[in-house]
């Protein structure tokens, strides 16, 4: 077959390909259609030749093997004929009834000593049930259909041989089970296929939303972080610049200074930000995907934290210069937080003591205030939590780690305890 020829063949496997498939939509819409026309079939190619010549010892084969059959009258056929057929019509609602229904006519028939083309039906029905029956049913099915053909081939001994009889009706039954059962297994097939094929769609729409769910956390933590903790520092600055612009003006600028400073600050982490969310149109920039702070912008960080009051006093311990950046941005983002709520809630003119220490695959992070410089109240029970401390426990938690907070005397402190042995990237 040339290239030509197989090419010319693509249009004709697709229009057959959509006609099958046309075929089996009006099959499962009407299955009776399908069930009537097999009956009309059968009756057409094999019962029809017997009533219109005669069945029984009439025919064309040899004389021997005329003379071993009887031959019966046309109401007694046509009786034989609907006793096989028939039952081919509830042959996939009930295959097993269909099965013996058939079975008992072809004994019957078989008793007589009458031979008909309609014995077809029988591998029809074994045929059918292999393919549509419970398989707990095939082994006394076939029990019953060795013991129906055994009866034929005692009948026809005396024109063929018992044994090439046999050969014959039992080869002829093992390709009407084998093809039963090969067309079971391939729908068996095809069904898991497609039931995999929509559990795979089902678990990627999962992972999918799993993964948008991360990312809308992931982002409001970083929105959280920002903005809470520059807010936090322009709104002390700002108070204390009011204050200072009656008594110091020169104070009162420099508050307005460091305001636009940290503005400016807040303005560029949110941008960078938000443009992981936006879909550019053209290629990326390098600027646009400035790195996360890391340990090394906690000294920047104390300073702006120094500049709104807060009096800041920050220790490291180990090797932090070893820390990947993941770690890093973990271990910056907790610290930031726990800063802003000691400027939130202690105030200017507070003392806050950060240390950071490694060792081994641990690192140990703990922020304690001294408490606000006036009694103006205690921060609340130690079981409210904001959003704060929940992001720090998130954020803790992606390196196996846990974050503790509460009072210390008059003051506060937060630990913060990171696991570094199982090796896991922070976002």
């Amino acid at each position: 077959m040339t290239t030509e020829d197989l090419s010319g063949m693509g249009p004709l496997v697709a229009r057959l390909g959509r006609a099958g498939q046309r075929l089996r939509h009006a099959d499962r819409a009407r299955p009776w259609v399908l069930d009537t026309a097999v009956v009309v079939l059968v009756f057409l190619l094999f019962c029809l030749p017997d009533l219109l010549h005669g069945g029984g010892g009439d025919g064309d084969g040899p004389r021997r093997f005329r003379l071993a059959f009887t031959r019966l009258p046309l109401a007694g056929m046509l009786a034989l004929q609907a006793g096989l057929v028939l039952p081919l019509l509830w042959r996939r609602r009930a295959p097993a009834v269909a099965f013996g229904a058939v079975t008992a006519v072809f004994v019957l028939q078989w008793s007589l000593g009458a031979a008909l083309r309609a014995d077809v039906a029988l591998f029809v029905a074994l045929y059918s049930l292999a393919l549509h029956g419970r398989l707990r049913q095939l082994p006394w099915a076939c029990a019953a259909m060795a013991g129906a053909l055994g009866l034929v081939a005692a009948r026809v001994s005396a024109a063929v041989s018992v044994w090439d009889a046999l050969f014959f009706l039992l080869s002829t039954a093992t390709a009407a089970l084998a093809l039963g059962l090969m067309i079971r297994i391939r729908r068996a097939q095809l069904a898991g296929l497609r039931d995999r094929a929509a559990r795979l769609e089902i678990e990627r729409d999962q992972r999918g939303r799993l993964a948008v769910a991360a990312e809308r956390t992931r982002v409001a933590r970083e929105m959280h972080d920002i903005v809470g903790h520059n807010l936090s520092v322009i709104i002390t600055l700002a108070d204390a610049g009011a204050y200072a612009t009656a008594v110091a003006p020169e104070r009162g600028k420099e508050a307005l200074h460091l305001i636009g400073d940290t503005g400016r600050q807040a303005l560029s982490e949110l941008r960078r930000v938000l443009g992981v969310l936006r879909e550019a149109d053209g290629p990326r920039t390098e600027p646009e995907l400035s790195p996360q702070p890391g340990l090394a912008d906690i000294d920047a960080l104390c300073e702006g934290v120094r500049a709104a009051g807060l009096e800041v006093v920050y220790r490291t311990a180990g090797d932090v210069d070893a820390l990947d950046n993941g770690v890093q941005l973990t271990v910056y983002r907790i610290v930031q937080e726990a800063l802003t709520n000691t400027l939130k809630h202690a105030g200017a003119g507070a003392r806050a003591n950060l240390a950071i220490a490694v060792a081994d695959t641990r690192v140990t992070i703990t922020v304690q205030d001294s408490g606000p410089p006036a009694p103006v109240g205690r921060r609340g029970p130690a079981n409210e939590e904001g959003h704060g401390l929940v992001g720090m426990r998130e954020r803790a938690a992606l390196y196996g780690g846990h974050v503790s907070a509460g009072p210390a005397g008059a003051g506060w402190t937060v630990r913060a305890a990171l696991d570094l042995a199982p090796q896991g990237g922070a976002r």
